[in-house]
């Protein structure tokens, strides 16, 4: 007790009025609990305690307590409408927005600013709309954000040179994709001196793809990683250099002008001396010619697996003997706007049956109905055909055709072209198709004003389509297809629309009319033709019949 009093004493005696630590270990009282032991028959040793770790920053905002917290799990949040929110939950949010957007988001506050900040350094893609006024300086604004920035995709509304090819070469140093698409009333200035020096500097560029390419002039590109280029809008290129020995897909798309004076022949014997691991070749010009195509076929592309050949209504019958005999793999072929005929797609189904999937015959005005049943008869990988305008009503004599000439990810290619048919004799007036494919997912019959009757039955097709089918009558008509997704049937007649809502969505009861209907020999009375017999109605495990949900397209 004695001892105990003692050392009472002799702690009472160093506190002082106004010391505000603490008597025991000598740190400040306010907040401090002490773990100093009293008993000095054993004193420790007079160390002070380990004090708590300090949070982390990162996403911190000194008016707010909420600003800066971290929850259990180690998850920062920051203040959204006055309630705690974690920040990778706001980054999703925020990753969802535009360019624009997100630089609005960052002027919230602090915890915004910082977490758009990480968003812009960690993002590697990047799609950027840029408007009329001050495009250079919002992209270079932007651009400086993204130190990491891997792919790019720009959508030019001005005017373009080669200032904005120097602001994109030096704020992504990485850059591996690069996309230039360009407004109709934009004007792409870019010379072919400008764009070989771009992609000689960037070293890591493998997909390069530009429109508007007018202003090239020549061209001439050297690079070791560039795997994929799609230049459009190209006219009278006096000199085309392609080095580069790792290029796989090649798209080259040409004005319409009559007067472009390119030379196609030494291009593409060029290519098959530069780019020798070529596997996808799309080229788009009026001048494609026979002679053209002996020049590819003499080239040494033994890789070559698509090739896609459009509006060279000069190619013939002996240019498709020429490319069968000397890609026998093509799994994609597109002869679009050339003047093949029955003939040429025999040849084609006698070599590639056992790996052409995609064939492309749109606005080829030798081709008939006849030919066409041939192709899906005996090319049984077959998974898309496109047999646009081949079937025209001889009394239409302008052609127009939309779109931007490029491949789509099909492999197809959709066609900005206006031609006249000058032959009205080529096809009968009306013409009859009956197609029985079982790997068939998309038809395309756009234009097909000569077509009366259609019979199909393919059960995996699912996607049909009849645009501007103006003679097609209803009664003649007949889908036999459970899996069909869409179906798009703009400018054809109302009442074929209402008779193929009627079949996509199995309403049998108003298909008694739809068939067409003959007389018995002796004139008795009018029987339906029968349908397909393999055709049985779809049925789920319950027996009851399967809904197919279509979509019909009108416009």
């Amino acid at each position: 007790m004695v001892l105990q009093l003692s050392a009472n004493a002799a702690l009472n005696r160093g506190k002082k009025r106004g010391n505000y630590s603490c008597g025991r270990c000598g740190l400040p009282k306010r907040g401090h609990t002490c773990h100093v032991s009293t008993d000095l028959t054993n004193p420790p040793f007079l160390t002070p305690p380990r004090q708590q770790p300090r949070r982390s920053r990162s996403f911190s905002d000194a008016s707010s307590e909420y600003d800066a917290g971290e929850d259990a799990a180690g998850d920062f949040f920051v203040e959204v409408a006055g309630a705690p929110v974690p920040v990778s939950i706001l980054a999703e949010v925020l990753r969802r927005l535009p360019p624009v957007g997100l630089m609005s988001a960052a002027q919230v506050s602090r915890g915004w600013r910082d977490c758009a900040r990480r968003l812009w350094r960690a993002a590697e893609e990047l799609r950027i709309r840029v408007p009329p006024r001050s495009h250079l300086e919002f992209v270079g604004s932007v651009l400086n954000k993204c130190m990491g920035l891997v792919r790019l995709s720009l959508r030019i509304e001005s005017n373009l040179d080669a200032t904005m090819l120097a602001c994109v070469a030096f704020s992504c140093p990485n850059l591996e994709a690069f996309e230039i698409r360009t407004a109709d009333t934009a004007i792409n200035r870019i010379t072919g001196d400008e764009l070989g020096r771009f992609v000689a500097e960037k070293k890591s560029l493998s997909n390069l793809k530009i429109e508007g390419c007018t202003h090239l002039g020549f061209l001439n590109l050297c690079s070791s990683s560039l795997s994929t280029l799609w230049l459009s809008d190209l006219y009278s290129i006096s000199k085309m250099i392609i080095n580069c020995p790792n290029l796989k897909e090649i798209s080259l798309d040409f004005s319409r002008k009559e007067n472009d004076s390119t030379d196609l022949i030494t291009m593409v014997d060029g290519l098959g001396r530069s780019c020798p691991n070529l596997r996808n070749m799309h080229i788009a010009s009026i001048r494609l010619s026979h002679a053209v195509v002996l020049a590819l076929t003499s080239a040494n592309l033994r890789g070559l697996r698509m090739l896609s050949l459009v509006l060279g209504s000069a190619i013939v019958d002996a240019s498709v003997a020429a490319i069968t005999s000397s890609y026998p793999n093509l799994e994609l072929l597109d002869l679009s706007g050339s003047s093949i005929s029955d003939c040429g797609i025999g040849m084609i189904c006698n070599v590639f049956p056992q790996t052409l999937s995609r064939l492309l015959l749109a606005l080829c005005p030798n081709v008939t109905a006849s030919g066409i049943q041939f192709a899906t008869a005996q090319l049984p990988l077959l998974q898309l055909i496109d047999c646009g305008m081949t079937i025209c009503d001889p009394s239409v004599q302008n052609v127009h055709l939309e779109g931007d000439g490029l491949p789509n990810g099909d492999g197809s290619c959709e066609l900005n072209y206006q031609k006249k048919v000058t032959n009205p004799k080529l096809h009968q007036m009306y013409q009859k198709l009956i197609i029985k494919h079982g790997q068939l997912k998309k038809l395309s019959l756009w234009g097909c004003s000569g077509l009366d009757a259609l019979y199909l039955n393919c059960p995996e097709l699912n996607d049909l389509n009849l645009n501007s089918c103006t003679n097609l009558h209803p009664e003649r008509l007949l889908l036999q297809c459970p899996n069909l997704e869409n179906v798009h049937v703009s400018g054809c007649q109302d009442i074929l629309r209402g008779a193929i809502q009627n079949q996509v969505f199995n309403d049998f009861t108003s298909l008694e009319d739809q068939f067409p209907c003959k007389r018995l020999a002796d004139g008795s009375k009018r029987v339906q033709v029968p349908r397909f017999l393999d055709q049985q109605p779809s049925c789920n495990e319950k027996g009851r019949t399967r809904q197919t949900l279509c979509a019909v397209h009108v416009s």
